[in-house]
């Protein structure tokens, strides 16, 4: 089935999960759509299986903390970063809890991490100022970039660039294989003093580059040439949280939550509005993400993960 704009608005909830006890700061999809793994501040990581829809597994990071957990592209490893004793980034076995590697650098919390889709190598950008590259199989830092500011950083869907946001106000593109020669494209953004960047995302086709804000808009970019194409509003956050958005997996809609609970969507092409759903959240929905295989979708809030999928009217 092709995603319409009708198709959006059809989604309902299917499920609530209430595994948390306190809010829940990542989520990431497996590369085949099958699981979901969550990170919260409740020191919990919670894998969920997508096609039976319940809860598989409950690990947990109490002594380091969990966030900005991702799947790597092997069966049951992830990467994620620690939010309480050190900034390091840990390589963890789901299959028997324990951990692979460290990966030790970062002097302050890391605010950014993006898996590379096609191999070992991943990113991280730090308030530390930094930007780092690592590959899976050593637990040396394997390139430092030094920024002006804040980064956030992704990979493209090639796994040939990555894109680094700095200070808020621009977007840099480094060539994998040659990044410390500096970027390749430097695309100045106008500087918005009403908010930061909190996070960015190429859609799967590398065309187009979404910048998340704390504010309340986001930005849609052309990925070659820099120029804004949309920015989409009109949605809640008056306390500066960080809400995610997202593509959907054919590239043509972006969506973000809001802080009274709700999901609005946009037509990336058009730029309009085609739904705003109502998942009941009672707070703001912080983590959301579509499937990469699968018609549904996954949002969650303080403590709470809610699955989406199309009503059976459909």
């Amino acid at each position: 089935m092709k995603l319409t704009d009708n198709v959006l608005r059809s989604f309902r909830v299917a499920k609530v999960f209430r595994e948390n006890s306190d809010k829940i700061n990542c989520f990431d999809y497996s590369p085949n759509g099958e699981t979901v793994i969550s990170s919260s501040d409740d020191d919990s990581i919670v894998l969920y299986d997508c096609q039976e829809g319940k809860p598989k597994r409950t690990l947990y990071s109490k002594k380091y903390g969990v966030d900005l957990i991702r799947y790597t592209h092997a069966a049951n490893t992830v990467v994620y970063s620690s939010n309480k004793i050190d900034d390091t980034i840990r390589y963890l076995s789901l299959h028997d809890n324990k951990y692979i590697r460290y990966f030790p650098g970062h002097t302050k919390r890391v605010v950014a991490l993006s898996m590379s889709p096609v191999d070992d190598t991943f990113i991280s950008g730090s308030l530390d100022k930094t930007i780092r590259l690592w590959d899976l199989r050593s637990p040396n830092c394997q390139g430092l970039m030094h920024l002006q500011g804040k980064p956030v950083c992704s990979f493209d869907p090639e796994g040939l660039i990555f894109a680094a946001g700095v200070n808020s106000e621009m977007v840099k593109l480094y060539d994998l294989r040659s990044f410390d020669k500096g970027p390749f494209a430097t695309f100045k953004m106008q500087y918005d003093r009403t908010c930061e960047w909190t996070g960015l995302k190429f859609s799967n086709d590398g065309k187009l580059i979404l910048i998340s804000t704390n504010g309340g808009f986001i930005r849609l970019i052309d990925a070659f040439k820099g120029a804004v194409l949309h920015t989409f509003g009109g949605y809640n956050n008056s306390k500066a949280v960080t809400l995610e958005a997202s593509f959907t997996p054919d590239s043509q809609f972006i969506m973000i939550g809001s802080e009274d609970g709700k999901i609005h969507v946009w037509n990336g092409e058009s730029g309009m509005k085609v739904a705003v759903l109502d998942g009941k959240h009672t707070g703001p929905i912080t983590c959301l993400q579509f499937n990469p295989k699968f018609m549904t979708f996954a949002s969650a809030c303080s403590n709470m993960v809610r699955k989406w999928v199309l009503s059976s009217s459909e």
